[in-house]
């Protein structure tokens, strides 16, 4: 039976991470690698993953607002700057009725249900007829005009199947 080496005890990431900008202590901040090496040197041993999990808890902490990165190096949050606003659109504010106005109630999603008198079954309806007398769409073709392109074809030359060839220009 092989022994389990003794595993280090390590705070969390996220602690790490605040400890080692605190140790820097530089106004502008520290960058990832200052971070990184801060913390070998003040824990010596660090997993293997160290890199990876180094830029995934700072990324982490740079989306949840617990650090802020300016010109690559990351800082603390000024504790009296106003809170970040969220992508996409803010929501809307609510306005203040007043106590003595009686409000509607909120419509329901979709189509609204029929009244009683109503039928279920599809409604037919009477179509007038047009006034001038004519139906309604695109007239039917002449015979006749079918029957002159037909003749032209047949007296005309006959073409090929696809673009026709570029006249040659002899010079």
């Amino acid at each position: 039976m092989a022994a389990i080496p003794p595993q280090s005890i390590l705070p969390q990431y996220p602690e790490l991470i605040l400890a080692a900008i605190e140790a820097i202590d530089t106004k502008n901040g520290a960058n990832k690698s200052k971070i990184s090496k801060q913390i070998e040197s003040s824990y010596g041993t660090l997993p293997a993953a160290h890199s990876t999990l180094l830029s995934h808890h700072l990324n982490k902490m740079k989306a949840s607002g617990q650090l802020v990165v300016i010109k690559n190096n990351y800082v603390r949050p000024d504790p009296n700057a106003p809170p970040r606003r969220g992508r996409g659109r803010p929501p809307k504010q609510n306005k203040e009725v007043p106590a003595g106005v009686a409000t509607s109630p909120a419509r329901s999603r979709g189509r609204p249900p029929k009244a009683e008198g109503e039928s279920a079954g599809p409604v037919k309806v009477a179509v007038a007829p047009s006034v001038s007398g004519r139906k309604r769409g695109r007239p039917p073709k002449d015979g006749t005009a079918a029957a002159v392109k037909k003749v032209e074809k047949a007296v005309g030359e006959r073409r090929g199947r696809g673009r026709p060839p570029k006249a040659k220009n002899p010079v």
